[in-house]
């Protein structure tokens, strides 16, 4: 029974491949302006999902159409996520 609730488990994780083909549909629909604010969107969307999981956003970005120097934006996302609640 273990067995089974660990494979549920493991369904339900999103892989670095995962987050990184949403993070290029986010930044690549961004309005005009706007490409920064949605990384950091997408960090407080998924912060909980990459640090429960300690998914490594270097990797995220490698499956991903951003560039590797939004890294830290990234990281601003997940820090912000602490203190506000993504609606989106």
């Amino acid at each position: 029974m273990d067995e089974i609730n660990n494979l549920n488990e493991e369904r339900l994780i999103m892989t670095e491949m995962q987050l990184g083909e949403i993070l290029s549909k986010m930044y690549n629909t961004a309005p005009d302006g706007y490409k920064v604010t949605f990384i950091h969107l997408f960090a407080i969307k998924y912060a909980e999902e990459i640090i429960k999981n300690k998914l490594n956003i270097k990797k995220i970005l490698e499956f991903s159409t951003v560039k590797p120097s939004f890294a830290t934006e990234i990281s601003k996302g997940i820090k912000l996520a602490r203190y506000v609640k993504s609606t989106i």
